[in-house]
């Protein structure tokens, strides 16, 4: 999945949240997104899939124009949000919604949760509201990986899972047998030793800092 990132600029209320960003990325990368709060990290990622549109330059998400052509941009994408959306449906009609919209297998989903130790089985009836935080990350991420996404995007992936969780996450990505790139926003970059060979630094809408960082495991 690449990606290209040409002069983008975004500013909200007169701000200039992201200053003429240019970025390639490309079917390799693993990369961690690193920043302080308001360093135009989650606008970026949100422009890239068409959430914002650019007051100037451009952005292709394997060919694609995110606000044009949106569909075709999520038919590849599986986005994590830091904060899950509110779902109003049951977590078996989630599941059916996901099957028929992505053809992608519930079971395969339930393989991922199980690896997580959430039990989609047991709790298919309950609404995604009323599940705890840790469990609509888990389910979240259960489907953006059953899914086979090219590129994989997550906001803060492990902000709401336990220290088990966490490791059950990151051994679900090593496991996966596909090619995809990923997008880490995060603040937890120990955590992603091994798991990430570039790292972008952003300050004030800017990147002041693009490097390699070694192979990925």
């Amino acid at each position: 999945m690449r990606v290209v990132v040409d002069k983008a600029t975004k500013g909200f209320m007169g701000v200039k949240v992201l200053d003429s960003i240019s970025l390639n990325i490309e079917d390799t990368d693993k990369i961690a997104l690193l920043g302080p709060n308001g360093a135009g990290k989650t606008t970026l990622i949100r422009s890239m899939l068409g959430f914002y549109h650019l007051d100037s330059g451009d952005i292709r998400v394997n060919g694609f124009n995110p606000i044009k052509e949106r569909i075709e941009v999520l038919k590849s994408v599986g986005f994590i949000p830091q904060l899950p959306p509110p779902i109003k449906l049951t977590i078996n009609e989630l599941l059916n919604f996901i099957e028929k919209s992505t053809q992608t297998k519930q079971e395969r989903i339930k393989e991922q949760a199980n690896i997580m130790g959430l039990d989609l089985i047991k709790n298919s009836n309950k609404p995604f509201m009323k599940l705890s935080g840790g469990m609509k990350q888990k389910l979240l991420i259960a489907i953006a990986l059953a899914k086979e996404s090219k590129l994989l995007i997550f906001d803060e992936p492990t902000a709401s899972l336990d220290p088990r969780a966490r490791e059950d996450f990151y051994k679900l990505l090593n496991m996966l047998e596909y090619n995809y790139s990923a997008i880490y926003i995060t603040h937890r970059l120990e955590e992603l030793e091994g798991l990430v060979n570039r790292q972008i630094y952003m300050e004030l809408g800017q990147i002041v800092e693009d490097k390699k960082v070694g192979e990925v495991l």
